[in-house]
This record gives structure tokens, sequence and C-alpha cells, in this order.
């Protein structure tokens, strides 16, 4: 229902001090169309892609990409979704947000709005990102929002807080109970602490160790305010990331 994960779309002010926080991890700039016309760049690791806007939304959102986006729009308003944004005719870009129970906003948006990382745009300083985190006060109740949206439950934990892992449109997306999490958030797991430090103390940027939330070692909090989370392993066993080619998680 959900179509193709495009990116993690986030609000900023100062889009060239986000890029250059995201370049000094190793994150590479790929290349924008002209769909938007407030300023706009996106960054990659080869797996997560970070969209950073100029303009004023619900930041940050979860987005999506779906080809037929009025049709399905209908469908998903028979089916008792409502939309802070609604923007789905022949003239217009289409366009459509919405948030779940926790306040957490998706956006689907009719076609993509930069190019696919090149086959070389692969990992950055942060390690293997595994899994997109929203915030929740109750996994179970925001499961149920979420389960006609990202169908296939990958895993599911209930001690020490619960947590549920979802396939969302070809992307490990988490609902997290835990009181450390704060905002959605981006978990990475990271073989290498030592060269990081190194980049965290030569670029100087904003780092927090032991955050509390599953065991991260450490945390990055990016200039408009994004968190990437570090772990020496997944919290949850093992990480599920799906190729553009495949259809399900590998085994």
């Amino acid at each position: 229902m959900l179509g193709q994960f495009l990116e993690f779309s986030v609000h900023t002010d100062e889009i060239l001090e986000s890029l250059a926080f995201y370049k000094a991890l190793g994150f590479s700039e790929l290349e924008i169309s002209e769909t938007w016309t407030h300023k706009y760049a996106v960054v990659s690791d080869g797996d997560i892609c970070i969209g950073l806007h100029s303009r004023e939304f619900d930041s940050p959102s979860v987005t999506f990409v779906h080809q037929v986006l009025a049709p399905h729009a209908r469908s998903m308003a028979d089916h008792g979704f409502e939309f802070s944004v609604l923007r789905v005719d022949e003239d217009v870009f289409n366009e459509l947000a919405l948030a779940d129970r926790d306040g957490n906003t998706i956006a689907m948006i009719e076609a993509r709005t930069f190019s696919p990382a090149s086959d070389d745009t692969r990992g950055s300083a942060c390690g293997l990102f595994f899994e997109l985190t929203l915030p929740t006060r109750d996994a179970v109740r925001a499961g149920l929002f979420w389960a006609p949206l990202a169908p296939q439950i990958l895993r599911v934990r209930e001690e020490p807080t619960t947590h549920m892992r979802f396939l969302a449109g070809r992307i490990s997306l988490g609902l997290s109970e835990s009181i450390a999490l704060d905002a959605p958030s981006l978990c990475f797991k990271c073989d290498d602490r030592e060269s990081l430090h190194h980049l965290v103390d030569r670029h100087g940027l904003k780092q927090r160790k032991f955050p509390g939330f599953e065991g991260a070692f450490a945390v990055l909090e990016a200039p408009e305010g994004t968190k990437l989370f570090l772990f020496d392993e997944d919290f949850l066993g093992e990480s599920y990331l799906v190729d553009e080619s495949e259809g399900a998680p590998p085994t």
C-alpha cells in the first residue's frame, strides 16, 4: 500500500551545514530532479537516503513513491485514513501526507525526486544502516495502524521494551516504546568505532556517548536535528534490507 521507500525527509534552514555533516561521515550527495521549487538536496550511503528540504512541512517524514497516487488516495480514504496534505490533480505534482497514531508523518508522492544511488555509493563511517525507528507510546496500538500499510512483520520483541519491526516499502521500519527515543531516528551497525571517532573529532561533530537507546554506544546529531544511533550489533539480532530488484527480505 505504501509504494517504494524514497527518503527520510527533514526540514532544514541550513542545507549546506547538513550536507557538510553527512559528507564528513562519508555519505554521497545524489543528483536531484527539478520537481521541487524549494532548495533541496539528498544524501545516501547506498541504503538509506536522507532528503534535506528548505520548505516547511511536518518534519521529519518517512516518504514513499506511489505512481498511481490519486486513485490510491481515494482507496486509502475509503479505508479510514485521514490526510493532513492531499494534492492530487492532473496539473499538480501529486502528494499526500498523514500521521500515524503517535504523530509520526508519512508522505507519499507520485514520482522520484532524485536519481538512485550508483553501485559505488556504498557505506559511511556510521556503518550498516539497519532500521528507521519511530517512537511510540504503545507499539501494539501503533502496529495496528501500520499493519495495513506494511503487512510484513519482520520481528517483534516484548522485553525490556516492546519493539516491532516491519518491512515498509522495502525498508526496515521500527516502532519503539523506548523512552530514550524522542523522534524518528536512524540506526546503524558500526564495525569501526576508531575511524568514526576520528572523523567526529576531526570535524567537530555533535556526539553523545551511551545515549540509553537499545544499547547504542553513541548518537550523532545532524545540524537539522536528525539523530543517528550507532550500535555494535543490530539490537533485534539481524538486519533486513531489500534491494530494489527484490520483493522480500533476505533469508
